[in-house]
């Protein structure tokens, strides 16, 4: 089946579903993203907190990596109970874009709330990036029934704007509900404890390597090429143990060396970032992560004008970044030998992208769309 056939299924039951009455109800959809750690997981705490039922919609349920009477059961599942619980919710939040919703009919009194897989402004995202006239049509008259967008500080509030076609009104830059975690449990001991039950004792410096995808396929499956993950253990085996983290669209078709340990896998990032010392990565928003917990952050931009002249950035790469940019290998070698960190750059980087850092982002985010619905 393809897309555009899925899509019409979709809002035909969905739209049916309309007819019933709201539900107060709150309502996470991750049309690509199924772990729910990111801001959709502290926005489903809030609300719980707060007595609200919460329910989770994922993408990935049709998306099954083998077809068997689990996978139909899931993709069902989907197109069913999915549609249901996102038609009759009061309250609903998203982590990326959802195809279908420009053909879905939304009820008066319930309130959307696009809160993005990342936080700040990094490489070019949304309307900004080079999509098909017929993607573009979709996202855009989605993103208007969207009652509000979050950013994570107002310097990046009109980039947001125009990445999802909206008015500036609708964004709040409220700061970002996945960063409250690390202000309110940057805890020595806590990623300690992390630390050992990932990677077990061990004296040795963690780095982890998360490169993101590239938007040619061809490219994709090639990308690990480019790091000499053998040489990168001669080197520094007795010293750093390395950690690959792959893109959720990365991971299929790609074989990972030995010499590192894979945890692409694993639900969390978050604990990752808790349990490792440093990051590798290129043009990956897991830096902002990073930066925000004062971590090390190294950029192995091997292929930095093919990316530039692709997909580009907000500011100018270089310059932007909070830590060492390295172009080739050997030069990615001789940087991680010094895990200092540029304390300026770092608070700068950091300022720029999540502004007031007070650890209560979901709770304005909750107390603003509450409001909204009941004025409705």
């Amino acid at each position: 089946m393809d897309n555009n056939k899925a899509y019409k299924i979709y809002s035909a039951v969905f739209n049916a579903f309309a007819l019933l009455p709201l539900k107060n109800r709150v309502a996470l959809l991750s049309p690509h993203m199924a772990s729910f750690t990111d801001s959709l997981g502290d926005m489903e705490k809030e609300f719980s907190d707060r007595g609200y039922k919460c329910v989770r919609i994922s993408g990935k349920d049709i998306k099954p990596d083998k077809l068997n009477l689990t996978a139909i059961f899931r993709m069902l599942r989907f197109f069913t109970l999915g549609a249901y619980r996102l038609a009759t919710s009061r309250f609903v939040f998203l982590n990326d874009n959802f195809m279908p919703l420009c053909d879905l009919k939304i009820k008066k009194g319930a309130v959307l709330t696009q809160v993005w897989h990342a936080e700040g402004a990094f490489k070019r995202f949304g309307l900004h990036t080079n999509v098909s006239d017929e993607i573009r049509e979709r996202v855009t008259k989605g993103n208007e029934k969207l009652r509000f967008v979050v950013c994570s500080s107002p310097s990046v509030r009109e980039i947001y704007a125009e990445a999802f076609g909206v008015p500036v009104s609708k964004v709040l830059p409220y700061g970002s509900p996945r960063a409250d975690r690390y202000i309110q449990s940057n805890d020595v001991e806590e990623s300690q404890k992390m630390r050992e039950k990932l990677f077990g004792k061990t004296d040795k410096k963690i780095i982890l390597y998360a490169p993101t995808f590239r938007d040619d396929p061809a490219v994709n499956k090639k990308l690990l090429e480019s790091f000499d993950f053998k040489e990168f253990n001669k080197r520094y085996s007795d010293k750093y143990l390395l950690v690959l983290r792959l893109h959720p669209q990365l991971h299929k078709g790609i074989t990972v060396p030995e010499g590192v340990i894979d945890m692409t896998g694993y639900p969390s990032v978050n604990d990752i970032i808790s349990a490792t010392d440093a990051v590798i990565t290129d043009y990956s928003s897991i830096c902002l992560d990073y930066a925000l917990v004062g971590k090390p952050c190294f950029f192995y931009a091997f292929d930095l004008d093919d990316y530039n002249r692709d997909r580009s950035f907000y500011f100018e790469y270089k310059k932007y970044v909070p830590g060492i940019v390295a172009e080739t290998f050997e030069e990615l070698l001789s940087a991680v030998e010094d895990m200092s960190v540029d304390e300026k750059a770092m608070r700068d980087f950091v300022a720029l992208n999540f502004g007031e850092l007070d650890g209560m982002s979901a709770k304005r985010i909750a107390d603003r769309v509450i409001r909204e619905a009941n004025s409705l």
